[in-house]
């Protein structure tokens, strides 16, 4: 490119001229911007000029938010800066944009294929600069900067192939928050046969999304669509690129990649003041790119978490003992293409890594499993477009590498893994041995009928209704070792009681304390509740929830067998003015995260989607370390993958802690429990109880009175009397700000469990203002005096239990 002194002088003196600051969307060739100049969008959404990050002392043009001016979205000098801000950009004799330093050297330029003398650059309202002709008012735009992405991904801006001219458009991180050149992280679509996104660092693979399948990337988890925005893959002859489009204009978005390796979308409302991070890369230890090694699948509620797959064993036995899993696993007995093979099924997952592979699309679901018999070197097959009834075949050829498994059923994909005849041979012996014996005991079933039918009858008379043996995955324990263990039930043993039966203490002839919960003979609506209880959290196990170890059913008794928790329950401690000294802000904090993780593991990552619906201060135990583990599953309901939001006619729980929805209309959500985690939360901070608050100036319950605090920037002023508090200030202001907007009247302004551990869990991170809570109302006098009475009979009646002492 050459050099244009005169033009350079030129368009500076014309801009001395002028003597106005420009705020313009459009820089014509007559003119010039330079430092302190910016172009803005029509909209006032986005700004172009010089800029310069952190504490670097090079310059560079960019484009930013023009709310949010640290957040750059593009850079167009990234490989060359300017050493000052003496720099200006304008547009060349031949029509291409073109940086120029103070000696007019020319550091940066579109370098468009068209000679367009003339042309004009222009900052369109969605972020993108574009370079067009003069009046020309079409999208036909000779260069324009979505072309050249930087870190971020903008609605609108597409990423992938250029078939025609095999270009490559992908993310490239920062090498620094000072310095915007390109650095070595990368996002992009890799083009094996079917298109999937790749993280690396370098060459290194970091995490992928899976190959695309017709709907969606297997791994990713994500609809189809989103409230938020939707998401487009065009791949035909001459294109492969993806891009994002707003589904709502009131909400503002972008995908970034940054030098730690992470990918993560952000969210803002307009008119907030900070960003929301919607999701991120590698959110658990299954994201991190083949952490189980080759045929290994990782199951991330399992520990540890991973596993061979079905007929494969550790190559290194020693290695996986210690949680070394890099050399993954080896076939317990090798294929024998003569001998005959059958395909076992992995329900769920996210499909390999296509290394060694085939693909033929066209190919039907009848003729893929075929065709990987025909071949000897194919270990397994998947279809390779699930859309219908399923089309398209891939074959993998090598070690399978990178599987996950998803606990939403039905919401990924399956794989079907190559299999010796022998490894399947016991399962078939299994089912020869059953079918024996069912067809030995026919007869003596036919003879007995009668009889079994009449204990059936009885049984549903004096019980109810029939409890399902066979949803129940739990040991059984039988009734004389229970009675023993509690001094046949013995009031002095007594610890607890509720509306659906008393909680004992006992002490197992091990050794081992228990707490022992037995469902009460006169409670017909208990039943329900003990089986709903047994058979969710049965499958459920995380560190911060109850441990149930076992039941007993026999004859009219039902009782529950959990772990004995000898520091009580939470509210044992906070709402005594003597016992809450006990519990420092160290230990609140810990207790606060320990009950967020817990409710995440619920919602998000368990291997039934879990709603709780009763989460209070009572059914939050405290063990020997004063760990948080959420207890007392009887009122809680699992949920579907495609499910948001569920509708009863029976509204259950305390009041004090349901949300608006939930006790107006009867709909929960996992919004729901957000809105129980944030009334906990300011009850931790405070020590007080929500319904039973009262203040000498106002009504309102303790979300009320927080909120006015909140408002007037006093939301300090609630915290409990806890001495060590002000070397953590910042701290105990977050929780209350975290809280607040887990209050909030409407459940699409709430956060998620995964966001309120991210903002509880970075100190840096901004939040969002909070909008009004729920039941925002005040009370008249009488309401208020009697809200213990009132909260206590309609705990009675809809809650399972209630701690009066440890257990």
């Amino acid at each position: 490119m050459e050099i244009f002194p005169a033009l350079f002088f030129q368009n500076l003196l014309l801009y001395l001229l002028s003597g106005i600051c420009r705020a313009a969307d459009t820089l014509s060739s007559s003119m010039t911007i330079s430092y302190g100049e910016t172009l803005v969008s029509s909209g006032q959404s986005f700004e172009l000029g010089f800029f310069s990050p952190g504490n670097s002392s090079k310059w560079y043009i960019g484009i930013w938010y023009k709310e949010f001016p640290e957040i750059v979205v593009w850079v167009a000098n990234r490989e060359n800066p300017l050493g000052n801000s003496s720099g200006v950009l304008t547009i060349g004799p031949d029509g291409d944009l073109v940086l120029l330093n103070a000696t007019t050297g020319v550091v940066w330029s579109s370098n468009s294929s068209r000679t367009e003398p003339g042309s004009a650059a222009q900052l369109l309202e969605s972020g993108n600069l574009v370079l067009k002709r003069k009046d020309d008012n079409t999208e036909s735009y000779i260069w324009q900067s979505f072309d050249f992405p930087s870190d971020t991904l903008l609605p609108g801006m597409k990423i992938g192939w250029n078939l025609s001219t095999g270009v490559n458009r992908y993310l490239t991180s920062w090498k620094d928050d000072n310095d915007p050149s390109p650095g070595d992280i990368t996002y992009r679509i890799d083009n094996p046969g079917m298109p999937q996104f790749v993280l690396r660092r370098g060459s290194e693979k970091i995490y992928r999304t899976g190959p695309w399948n017709g709907i969606r990337f297997s791994g990713t988890g994500l609809p189809p669509q989103s409230i938020i925005f939707k998401y487009i893959l065009i791949y035909n002859n001459e294109g492969l690129y993806y891009m994002n489009e707003a589904s709502d204009n009131s909400i503002i978005t972008r995908l970034t990649v940054n030098q730690s390796g992470l990918l993560q979308r952000f969210i803002l409302n307009k008119g907030d003041f900070s960003w929301t991070t919607m999701y991120s890369s590698q959110y658990d230890q299954c994201e991190e790119y083949g952490v189980c090694g080759a045929n290994g699948i990782c199951k991330i509620s399992k520990r540890p978490i991973c596993e061979c797959l079905y007929g494969f064993v550790p190559k290194s036995q020693r290695e996986w003992d210690v949680h070394d899993w890099s050399n993954g696993c080896v076939r317990r007995i090798p294929l024998d293409c003569q001998r005959g093979e059958r395909f076992f099924k992995v329900n769920s997952v996210k499909l390999p890594d296509l290394l060694e592979f085939s693909l033929n699309k066209s190919m039907s679901v009848h003729e893929c499993p075929s065709e990987c018999y025909k071949n000897c070197y194919c270990k397994a097959y998947a279809y390779s477009d699930i859309r219908g009834n399923g089309s398209g075949c891939f074959m993998w050829l090598g070690n399978l590498i990178d599987i996950r498994e998803f606990s939403q059923a039905n919401s990924q994909q399956d794989i079907y893994i190559r299999m010796p005849a022998s490894e399947l041979y016991h399962k078939k012996k299994t089912r020869h041995v059953l079918i024996f014996v069912v067809s030995s005991l026919l007869f003596g079933i036919l003879f007995l009928g009668f009889l079994i039918w009449c204990l059936i009858q009885r049984r549903k008379e004096k019980r109810g209704s029939e409890t399902n043996d066979k949803d129940i995955e739990l040991p059984r324990f039988d009734l004389f070792t229970i009675t023993t263990a509690t001094n046949n039930f013995s009031s002095t043993n007594m610890i607890g009681e509720g509306g659906f039966g008393i909680v004992y203490k006992g002490t197992l002839l091990t050794g081992q304390e228990v707490a022992v919960k037995r469902l009460s003979k006169n409670s017909g609506q208990g039943l329900q509740e003990f089986k709903n209880e047994v058979i969710l959290i049965a499958k459920l196990q995380h560190r911060n929830l109850v441990r149930l170890l076992g039941c007993c059913l026999e004859g009219d008794e039902r009782v529950l067998i959990y772990e004995y928790m000898p520091n009580k329950s939470l509210d044992y401690f906070i709402f005594d003015q003597h016992r809450k000294a006990l519990l420092t802000w160290k230990k609140r904090f810990e207790i606060i995260m320990g009950i967020s993780r817990g409710l995440l593991y619920l919602h998000r990552d368990s291997r039934l989607r879990i709603i709780h619906r009763d989460l209070k201060t009572s059914n939050i135990l405290l063990d020997s370390d004063l760990n948080a583990k959420i207890s007392d599953f009887g009122l809680a309901r699992s949920f579907g993958g495609d499910q948001t939001e569920i509708n009863t006619k029976q509204v259950v729980g305390t009041y004090g802690y349901m949300s608006p929805e939930y006790v107006v209309d009867g709909k929960f959500s996992v919004k729901s429990d957000v809105f129980s985690f944030g009334v906990l939360l300011l009850e931790i901070v405070s020590s007080r109880k929500n319904r039973r608050f009262h203040h000498p100036e106002h009504d309102h319950n303790l979300l009320g009175h927080a909120w006015l605090l909140f408002k007037e920037g006093r939301a300090w002023e609630i915290v409990d009397d806890i001495s060590e508090l002000s070397p953590v200030e910042s701290e105990v202001l977050r929780c209350i700000h975290v809280g607040l907007l887990c209050v909030q009247k409407l459940p699409h302004d709430r956060p998620t469990m995964a966001s309120v551990v991210v903002m509880l869990d970075n100190e840096g991170m901004t939040l969002p203002r909070p909008k009004e809570p729920g039941f925002f109302v005040e009370r008249s006098c009488s309401e208020a005096d009697m809200s213990t009475s009132e909260e206590r009979r309609l705990t009675h009646n809809v809650v399972t239990m209630s701690v009066l002492e440890a257990r």
